[in-house]
């Protein structure tokens, strides 16, 4: 695995150059802008250069190049775009007290470009550690510390979302044991923890419940830590529990953590909803082909109706009927029973892969996800949202347990959580978890980061059927 200093120092470079090139076509390209003053200062060069060195330090300073943040999440693209753009604010607060004349093209074209061009080629490196973490490869050795069961939770969800490049290495454990319940070799208990760490190279040590008695007793063991290049992480009884939502406060030597109440209130703002309509109608217009070219090919298949209306449940419990391009034979309702005994889904859900009532046609647009193109005017109207929980049959809102409910405090969406983690991949158990995760941390950023998931799951058609 590549040590932390040099991620961070491949991580300056790939900035300095960004500043570089983009500061070269910045100069290039001044006059495309109404305000492309001409060159006047014979000192030009120096100011750049001068710029370009406090842009990378400004970085620096704002924590950009931490490598906690680079695996997952957004805040290593948030702190990019504030460092950039209290840099740029800075400089010109600077070059207008002290008179400095830099042309406003150049500056403005650079700093647009500049920033653009960090946060791409961050997307793009973290795709591609995604990838190589999937097939293996600079996998970081993790060592789990704790209760057996902690443990094997902890062990658990790190296979499972293998492209975040932890490979569990094994387990310490307060119990004299082998072996966890699922397997994982338990390499020795906590007094042994440096020894184990020497042994196997560990970089990463996550410690989870059972893994300390005290406060005392954690302190001690990061001072044995402390001359190791090992990152530390804590795995807190709070679970499901967004980050945005937890603000640590030290208080009397106490790290006190405020958590902010559920965001599903939030989740119902003016604000999600303007979203929901500017994105809805643009996306209808955008498709309308798309839509022509499907109704004509669905019709011309049996010349059955082009449109499935089926009964949903929304926001506070309310039915609406949902809107898809019919995928399945006109009689698809009455041949369900047929085949519950071939039910693969989870929990209330009927999934099939390969459900003998799917069209021709209905292969096709079930694949790419365009038989819910539909819900576009659903979202439109109100009855849904752009992200959310998937809308629900009133059959299985019945069979729901109060906290499965919490899932219809917010209007259901055509896509959420869900559909970017697995889609018809997951367990009924995980479907919901995301979902009430969904429900309590909503944020406008995770909303269009699961947009943005969504386009790329529905190109490569992962997880559907």
């Amino acid at each position: 695995m590549v040590s932390p200093r040099a991620q961070q120092a491949v991580l300056c470079s790939v900035d300095t150059a960004t500043v570089v090139i983009t500061s070269l076509i910045a100069f290039a390209a001044r006059g495309l802008l109404p305000f492309g003053d001409p060159i006047a200062s014979a000192n030009i060069f120096t100011a750049t250069v001068a710029i370009g060195i406090v842009w990378v330090l400004g970085m620096a300073a704002f924590g950009v190049y931490a490598i906690r943040h680079v695996r997952a999440g957004a805040t290593e693209y948030k702190r990019v775009i504030t460092a950039s753009a209290t840099v740029a604010g800075a400089v010109g607060i600077i070059c207008y007290l002290l008179d400095v004349d830099y042309p406003r093209g150049i500056f403005i074209l650079w700093f647009a470009l500049g920033t653009l061009g960090m946060v791409v080629s961050r997307f793009t490196r973290r795709q591609v550690m995604h990838r190589l973490h999937l097939r293996g490869h600079l996998q970081t050795p993790v060592l789990v510390a704790g209760a057996d069961h902690h443990v094997d939770a902890i062990a658990g969800v790190l296979r499972r979302e293998n492209w975040l490049g932890y490979r569990v290495a094994g387990a310490i454990t307060r119990e004299h044991l082998t072996e966890t319940a699922t397997g994982l070799p338990v390499l020795g208990n906590l007094d042994k923890l440096v020894d184990v760490i020497a042994e196997h190279r560990i970089d990463t040590v996550i410690f989870a419940e059972g893994s300390f008695n005290s406060p005392d007793e954690f302190r001690r063991l990061a001072w044995k830590l402390e001359d190791h290049d090992t990152q530390i992480i804590v795995v807190p009884t709070l679970t499901d529990v967004g980050s945005h939502r937890l603000d640590v406060r030290p208080l009397a030597g106490l790290p006190l953590v405020d958590v902010d109440r559920p965001q599903a209130i939030e989740a119902g703002r003016w604000i999600k909803r303007a979203f929901d309509i500017v994105g809805a109608g643009v996306l209808l217009v955008l498709a309308s082909p798309i839509l022509l070219a499907t109704a004509i090919a669905i019709k011309l298949e049996d010349g059955g109706p082009v449109l499935f209306k089926q009964p949903r449940v929304g926001l506070k419990g309310e039915e609406f009927f949902c809107l898809k391009f019919r995928s399945m034979c006109t009689d698809a309702e009455a041949k369900l029973a047929e085949l519950q005994a071939q039910n693969e889904g989870a929990g209330v859900l009927f999934k099939m892969t390969n459900d003998p009532r799917i069209t021709k046609v209905g292969k096709f647009i079930r694949r790419f996800s365009i038989d819910e193109l539909p819900q576009l005017w659903n979202a439109f109207r109100g009855d849904m949202s752009l992200v959310g929980p998937r809308p629900a049959l009133p059959r299985e809102v019945a069979q729901y347990d109060s906290d499965t409910m919490r899932r219809l405090d917010v209007r259901p969406g055509l896509t959420g959580l869900w559909q970017v983690s697995g889609r018809s991949n997951l367990s009924w158990e995980d479907t919901v978890r995301l979902d009430l995760y969904y429900v309590d941390n909503w944020s406008m950023t995770q909303d269009l980061m699961i947009l943005a998931k969504t386009a790329k799951a529905v190109v490569g058609s992962d997880g559907a059927y």
